[in-house]
């Protein structure tokens, strides 16, 4: 698919660093007195990092970026910035639990006779055998949007034993912030739910997330829906998603979502089935069908 990609100026770069906290995603650092994306994989395009940026040397440039080709993106952005670039992308990959991309990483090193800079640190394989599979997190970026995927038991084991549990198995959980590669989206069961679902039903948890992935949006407050189309086709086509629950209240805007998830799946080479519920203002379950 074309997506949007940020794309950095080197020369009009001065190194400030004012742009890594704006990178929701972490895909930014800045290594030899320059600002680097370290991996298409988790730029997500929307320009949080741009109005950061003093000189301007940030720009969002448009071009196809699915599927991902983690051997072209060393060719063309990872090796031409140096070993330290090389470096902090194979570590991206470890800490965010892509061990195929890393695989294909040091694939494309060795078949072009590029030294591995992580051997005298041990490795990168070991980097990768000792990201906490648990806990993915990253090095910059908002700390409200750190990649972390809390298992099948949900947040439960780390919290005080008081009411009732969390189902939630990840974050983050905003669509914005997600990424389609994130290892608890693969092959899963995606509850995407109006943002407002949860605060009418009272077991919201017990009703509608357990055992699944989660993605939450606002079809009348949230911007860029055409991102949310491109995401969802993405989690359809390259996650692989095993089905798609959606949870919106019985107000007519909430319908926008169900639209968004209909246009993902017209775009998407895939088909999923998916599963449409309907919340009352109350909390009641008005509807429940398969669509």
């Amino acid at each position: 698919m074309k997506r949007e990609i940020i794309t950095i100026d080197e020369k009009r770069c001065t190194g400030c660093g004012d742009c890594i906290p704006g990178c929701p995603e972490g895909a930014l650092q800045v290594i030899d007195g320059k600002a680097r994306l370290i991996s298409d994989l988790f730029c997500d395009g929307l320009g949080a990092c741009l109005g950061h940026c003093p000189t301007g040397a940030m720009t969002i440039e448009s071009r196809e970026a699915e599927p991902y080709d983690e051997k072209r993106v060393m060719q063309e952005s990872i090796v031409p910035g140096g070993t330290n670039v090389i470096a902090a992308h194979l570590r991206h990959l470890a800490d965010h639990g892509q061990s195929d991309f890393l695989q294909q990483a040091l694939e494309y090193l060795e078949e072009n006779s590029i030294a591995n800079p992580l051997k005298q640190e041990g490795g990168a394989q070991s980097v990768a055998q000792n990201a906490h599979p648990r806990h993915l997190h990253h090095e910059g970026g908002c700390p409200g949007s750190r990649m972390m995927d809390f298992g099948e038991k949900g947040i439960s084991s780390a919290a005080p034993s008081v009411g009732a549990e969390s189902a939630l198995r990840h974050w983050p959980i905003q669509l914005h912030l997600v990424s389609p590669q994130a290892p608890y989206f693969q092959g899963s069961d995606l509850l995407l739910a109006a943002d407002c679902t949860a605060f009418a039903v009272g077991d919201f948890h017990g009703s509608f997330m357990r055992g699944k992935s989660l993605a939450i949006a606002c079809p009348k407050l949230d911007s860029d829906m055409e991102m949310y189309v491109e995401k969802l086709k993405a989690m359809i086509d390259m996650a692989r998603l095993n089905t798609i629950t959606v949870a919106i209240m019985e107000v007519p805007c909430c319908g926008g979502l169900m639209s968004i998830v209909a246009e993902a799946l017209r775009n998407a080479q895939r088909k999923v089935p998916v599963k449409k519920v309907v919340v009352s203002l109350q909390g009641a379950i008005l509807s429940e069908e398969w669509v």
